[in-house]
Parts: structure tokens; C-alpha cells; sequence
């Protein structure tokens, strides 16, 4: 049988009468149409498959082909019973008999040797509710470098016109790694990195052209324009997916165990605000007319230069080339994130708002593109006498270092290099406190990117003398925000905030949310009572934002995280 999905993603007591009749209906529909004209149903899955005899071809309990059956209609979203498109009998058969000798297949369903033959009797709009099974392929004693076959799906069933598939097993196909990247020991921002770029054909099969793929995140980008490349720059949209693609096809042979290099190497520019930033590249073994699908994909705009050409490199060294190559670019910079606090004064019963600011004062963004975006935390303690009715968006009630109540206020990653950010506290003076003050901290987790630690904290001050709300020795205007940030950007989930932002430098962006500052994890609440100050609250440290369970987030020396994979840039 089939593995379908559940038709139930919901209980039947929320159906009423009308609604049950409604899916009858729908199911009589779908017979009807069968009765009239077939319905058209194409089997899908990977058409091709590459089996390696030099690696271990993944996880063997990870199958390389997941087929469905693909219905027309749109998918069923929400809760209730799924209408079927179709009810009746059918079977599908996978004939993997080509492939004896070949290479060893497992096969869903009710399979006898390599021929398996699956059965169902409703299909759902969509292939998602639609699942046959996986293939899962490997190697055996017989397989050899250039052996080949296919496996072919076909399906039938009275009503039923079944669109067929054809899956191309390749056996010790080319198989390119890639020349590892090295670390520049002395590379700063602005600087230009001359990679060498490099692949190794470690299959046994020569390969008639390759694809080079290059990509650049935000703070990347590649000052020379090669004829054979073609180049597209992602300036808007998230942040984590901002950079520079690059595809440039070589029509060469690519012979079986011989390493190329570029004649030359490719130059490589980061900005001056560039930190942590990603350049990556992979050939792949693709032919000319693959590559022009791939081009057409994306608004690439075509090189201007001579040809970037390949050359054989002998005795290349294997243990140099690898599946994966990128490198950060550069690994030294440093930003300035500064805290500014409020002063406000107000009688007993007055409510008032106690903006506290957040910036990045450069000259490099957070990038957290190894993290995938993992937010900063600061806290904001409740001065004396004063209770929170209302919080910005971003933050949360939490209990601070010492036991007092408080809040934590989340910015979101990336962030800019000139990013501004306001976050609004309202505040109700239950009781004059003269010269009451709460702190608000960045945590104390020992940066090596922070430049300027004495601005990682300031003040909320209810009625005081001098209206000092800065760490140190800072004043304010009497009554207002000390040195508040003006609304700061927003952009699709990144470190946004009310307003707008300034020039976001090269390859950046402006952008503008809603009301109140951003935040990406924790509950946000917008208004209500909350915690009653009772006196400031200490800097917390970096060992008790993990026990309010914030996890390694915090830590923005941007930790490595899973290897970025290439050939993103397509």
C-alpha cells in the first residue's frame, strides 16, 4: 500500500453537517471527472542519480529518490478530513531490472527482487498527501566506473492517465572536490583576497564541461567581470540572503583524476564593514545547455572580460581539495554596540515613556551568517517606585542577576553597520523616588569584536537632579532621553525597529517596520502590568543569561557553525 498521509489532520467534531456534505460532494466530483476524462497524475522524483566510488554516497538510511504522485488541484490546507481528487483502485510498478549489476536498490512497497508495485485508492490534490516511498542506492562489488541504468515508474488505473518516470543511475560519474580555501592571517576589511580556485575530478569518468559557482554574501563582492561568467547581486529581501552569485561555464574536459586551477587567481573584495562575511565556490559537472537553465533561473547579467580559464595542475596534493570550500572574510574587524538610557520626570499617578536606545556604531555589521541569525539580548531593570504597564516589541518580563524582576529585549541579526533602534518602555510612577534609576546592560560576555565596552550600559532615571542615564559620566537634556537612538530599520525580520535608517553602505539597504523595536525569540508582550521597580538592577553576566536559558545566541563572536555548503550562488 501507498504511504499516504493521515486523512485526518483534525477531529471530525468540527465538521458540521454542511461541511461533511461538501466533502461527499467533493469525492463524488472527483470519480466523476475520472468517469468523464482521465485525470492526469505525473509521478515525480530525482530523475538522476550519481553514485560515488570514492565516498560513501550519504547517510545509507536516506533514500536519493522520494517519489509522489503529483494530482491536479491546490493542496488542502487547515483541519478536517482532505478531499480526494480521485477514489479508485490503482497500482504503480517500479522496474529497477536495469540496474543488476550495476549497483544494490532498495525498493518501497511490496517489492519481489528489483520490480516493486505499489497500490492505492485515493489521491489528493498536490503530491504532499500523495507519498509512494524512497529508493535508496548504493554501490556493490559488481559497480564500476561508467556503469549505468535506469529505473522507470509507471502507473495505472481505470480513469486514471499516469505521467511515467525514467530515474538515470550513474555509476563513478566525474565527481569534482573543490581546492580548500586558506585563511588570510594578515586580510582587513577593504582588502582584496586572491583565492585559488581549484578543482579535482575524483571520479572515473572524464566530464565534458564544468560550472563554476561563486557566491559573496553582503560584505563580498568580485571587482573583475569574466566574459565565460555572468553575475547577479541580491540587494534586497533578507539580510542572510543578500550577496553577489556568480556562474561562469568552461566548455574543457574535465579528465578523470586531474586537478584544474584557474590561470589566475580570483580577486575577492570585502567592504569596509564586512565581518564574518562568506565567500564559497563549487564546480559541478554540468554541460553547457544545464548551464544555461541555471543562468536563466536568476536575473544574471553577462561578463564583460576576457574568459576566466582553467589550467591542469600536476601533482596536485587530494588532501588539499574537499566537497565544501569557503573561508570568512575578514575574521578582524570590530563594531561599537551602544546602550542609551532615559531620564524622564513625572508625579505620582503620571504615566510617561522611557525610550531606550540600541546602536551600532560600526564600522563593521553583525553578519551571524554562520549562526543563521541568532539575536543579542540586553536587559532593562525598573527604577524604584515605577511599574512597566507596557512593552516595546521585542521584549519580555525575566528575573534579573540579584532576583529582581525585570525584562529582556531581543535584537535580531544581522545587523546593520549604522543600525538605530528604539525601544519605548511605558512606565507608571506609583510613588515619587528622587533620583530613582534602573540599569539597562548588554551582557558582560567578553567580545573580542565589541570595540568600546563603556557604553554597554546606561540608565533609567525617574526625577533626578542631573538627568545622568549614560554608564559613565554622560548628561542629558533634563527630562528627556540621553542620547536615545532615533528609530532605527527594518528588513524582513532583521534587526528592525519604528522608522527608518540611515545609508546602510555598500550593497545595503533602508528599511522600515511597524511601531516598537524587533525581536525574534521569547514571548513579546504588548502591554498589561508587569514587574514594580525596586532599585537597579546589576550588569548581567554572561554566565546568567544561560541560565535564563538564552543559549549560546548570545555569544556574537559567531560561532562556526555547519559548514556552508557551495554552490549556493545558482
Amino acid at each position: 500500500m501507498t504511504q499516504q498521509a493521515s486523512r485526518r489532520l483534525g477531529p471530525l467534531g468540527t465538521l458540521g453537517l454542511a461541511a461533511a456534505a461538501l466533502l461527499v460532494a467533493a469525492g463524488a466530483a472527483g470519480t466523476a471527472q475520472a468517469d468523464d476524462a482521465p485525470l492526469p497524475v505525473t509521478i515525480t522524483g530525482e530523475d538522476r542519480v550519481g553514485l560515488s566510488l570514492e565516498s560513501d554516497n550519504g547517510d545509507p538510511s536516506e533514500p536519493q529518490v522520494m517519489l509522489r504522485l503529483n494530482a491536479p488541484g491546490e493542496e488542502f490546507e487547515g483541519d478536517g478530513v482532505i478531499p480526494p481528487v480521485f477514489t479508485g483502485d490503482y497500482t504503480v510498478r517500479i522496474d529497477a531490472t536495469a540496474l543488476a549489476g550495476v549497483a544494490s536498490v532498495q525498493l518501497p512497497c511490496a517489492a519481489d527482487g528489483l520490480v516493486a508495485v505499489c497500490t492505492g485508492s485515493e489521491l489528493y490534490a498536490g503530491e504532499r498527501y500523495n507519498r509512494l516511498g524512497g529508493i535508496r542506492l548504493d554501490i556493490d562489488e559488481d559497480s564500476e566506473a561508467g556503469d549505468f541504468g535506469s529505473i522507470t515508474v509507471t502507473g495505472e488505473g481505470e480513469g486514471l492517465d499516469f505521467t511515467p518516470l525514467t530515474v538515470d543511475v550513474l555509476v563513478g560519474g566525474p565527481e569534482f572536490l573543490n581546492h580548500e580555501l586558506p585563511l588570510p592571517g594578515d586580510y582587513r576589511a577593504g582588502d582584496i583576497y586572491r583565492a585559488p580556485v581549484g578543482l579535482r575530478n575524483a571520479g572515473g569518468m572524464s566530464a565534458e564541461g564544468a560550472v563554476l559557482r561563486l557566491h559573496g554574501s553582503r560584505g563580498v563582492s568580485f571587482p573583475d567581470s569574466y566574459g565565460n561568467c555572468s553575475y547577479a547581486e541580491v540587494t534586497t529581501g533578507p539580510l542572510l540572503h543578500q550577496g553577489t552569485d556568480v556562474l561562469c561555464t568552461f566548455p574543457d574536459t574535465i579528465d578523470a583524476g586531474t586537478a584544474y586551477a584557474l590561470t589566475e587567481p580570483l580577486r575577492v573584495r570585502t567592504a569596509d564593514f564586512a565581518l564574518h562575511d562568506i565567500f564559497t565556490y563549487a564546480f559541478t559537472a554540468v554541460g553547457p545547455s544545464e548551464a544555461a537553465g541555471l543562468r536563466a533561473a536568476k536575473d544574471y547579467r553577462p561578463g564583460t572580460g576576457a574568459d576566466l580559464r582553467l589550467r591542469k595542475v600536476p601533482d596536485a596534493e587530494p588532501a588539499e581539495y574537499s566537497r565544501y570550500a569557503d573561508v570568512d572574510l575578514p575574521t578582524t574587524n570590530t563594531y561599537d554596540l551602544e546602550l542609551t538610557g532615559a531620564a524622564v520626570d513625572a508625579e505620582a499617578g503620571d504615566t510617561v515613556t522611557a525610550e531606550i536606545g540600541f546602536r551600532n556604531n560600526g564600522p563593521a555589521w553583525i553578519s551571524a551568517l554562520r549562526s543563521g541569525g541568532e539575536p543579542i539580548g540586553f536587559t532593562v531593570g525598573v527604577p524604584e517606585g515605577a511599574t512597566v504597564t507596557a512593552l516595546p516589541e521585542g521584549c519580555r518580563s525575566t528575573t534579573l542577576e540579584g532576583g529582581e524582576e525585570g525584562y529582556l529585549c531581543w535584537v535580531s541579526t544581522p545587523l546593520l553597520e549604522d543600525a538605530e533602534l528604539t525601544f519605548p518602555f511605558e512606565l507608571r510612577v506609583d510613588r515619587v523616588v528622587e533620583g530613582a534609576k534602573a540599569e539597562v546592560a548588554l551582557p558582560e560576555w567578553g567580545n573580542p569584536f565589541e570595540s568600546d565596552h563603556a557604553n554597554d550600559s546606561a540608565w533609567i532615571v525617574l526625577n533626578g537632579s542631573d538627568g545622568s542615564t549614560d554608564g559613565g559620566t554622560g548628561q542629558t537634556d533634563g527630562g528627556t532621553s540621553g542620547g536615545t537612538a532615533p528609530p532605527g530599520p527594518g528588513q524582513d525580520g532583521d534587526s528592525g525597529s519604528s522608522g527608518t535608517s540611515g545609508s546602510s553602505g555598500s550593497g545595503g539597504t533602508s528599511g522600515s517596520s511597524g511601531s516598537g523595536a524587533s525581536g525574534t525569540s521569547g514571548d513579546v508582550t504588548g502591554g498589561g502590568l508587569a514587574s514594580t521597580g525596586a532599585g537597579g538592577a546589576a550588569l548581567i553576566g554572561g554566565a546568567a543569561l544561560l541560565a535564563l536559558g538564552l543559549g549560546a545566541g548570545l555569544f556574537l563572536f559567531l560561532r562556526r557553525g555547519a559548514r556552508h555548503t557551495g554552490g549556493t550562488a545558482a
